[in-house]
């Protein structure tokens, strides 16, 4: 039982650390301008690349039918919709309206 506490703290421990420490380290100081700038892509480039497989696979292969892969083709007016209002809850509702129209009517 003692092993499973300790393998517990570590494990948070690993997983604090990480997120902790850059918090502690960059809020005494200011980034360089560039640096700032490269910074504020990561949220995107960690969202692309989470979503890309989701979209354009199926099974491990790339699929771009619409029986197979719905999501890809409802991802489409999803974007659109997310470029003209800018608003995150309208855009993660009309995804999952999308979504759930199409697996209801088609699939």
């Amino acid at each position: 039982m003692s092993d499973l506490v300790l393998l517990i703290f570590l494990m948070s421990l690993v997983t604090f650390i990480p997120r902790v420490l850059p918090i502690l380290l960059l809020t005494r100081c200011s980034l360089p301008a560039p640096v700032e700038r490269w910074l504020s892509y990561v949220p995107v480039a960690v969202l692309a690349a989470l979503l890309a497989p989701a979209l354009f696979t199926t099974e491990g292969s790339l699929n771009f039918s619409f029986n197979m892969n719905p999501a890809f083709w409802v991802s489409i007016p999803v974007f659109i919709i997310a470029i003209y209002t800018r608003n995150l809850f309208i855009t993660v509702l009309s995804g999952m309206v999308l979504i759930a129209l199409v697996r209801m009517l088609f699939i």
